[in-house]
């Protein structure tokens, strides 16, 4: 009789197999959640490279102690309190990080923690869904600020067209994905693009 895969999407059973050193669960939290960590690592420091490097800090220290994981805890609220950690670690290693910007990443990762990966999921799609129904002109701009990362200046002459317009433009996308996403729209914007007081990174 053939025994049935476990079901990892359990919490539960996922870290009582995870405690047993089953590299099949292993391989399921890289998959699950590689990708969104990722996003919320480069959200926080802006940076490709030192995003990379605090994922795979993250998912080697989760596994070398995986035997101190506790199976009533979430691993997904253990995990993004283990990147915002280890970003704070690797942030302050850097430069000292004002107390209003902490306070703000604080919130933003209790936010995060106490959301479920589902909704996490359907509200990043959501916003995705919808950047192509903004109109023309202001799709454009603020694709070229939000997802390229151009300055205003930058859209302007890119574009020939005024600051002015440029930023009418952005200010229009937002107003209309704020109707769309509602009380959500911080949260989404900041895991999809990373905006809000975003630290920057600096190099050493």
């Amino acid at each position: 009789m053939k025994l049935e895969a476990p079901d990892f999407h359990d919490n539960s059973i996922l870290i009582s197999a995870l405690k047993k050193g089953e590299e099949k669960a292993y391989m399921f939290l890289l998959d699950c959640y590689h990708k969104r960590l990722h996003a919320y690592a480069l959200s926080l420091i802006n940076d490709e490279a030192m995003a990379q490097d605090i994922i795979q800090s993250v998912f080697l220290k989760t596994w070398q102690f995986r035997r101190k994981l506790y199976p009533k805890f979430s691993i997904q609220s253990f995990l993004y309190k283990s990147v915002y950690n280890e970003f704070i670690n690797t942030y302050q290693k850097n430069q000292s990080m004002l107390l209003l910007q902490r306070k703000y990443m604080e919130s933003l990762n209790e936010i995060v923690e106490n959301t479920d990966t589902a909704d996490l999921d359907k509200m990043m799609e959501l916003v995705l869904l919808e950047i192509p129904n903004l109109p023309t002109k202001c799709q454009r701009v603020f694709i070229l600020s939000k997802k390229e990362g151009l300055t205003n200046i930058e859209i302007s002459e890119y574009l020939n067209i005024s600051i002015k317009t440029v930023e009418a433009q952005i200010t229009k996308a937002f107003s209309i994905l704020r109707k769309k996403l509602g009380n959500r729209f911080k949260m989404v914007m900041f895991l999809v693009f990373g905006i809000g007081e975003r630290v920057k990174s600096h190099r050493c």
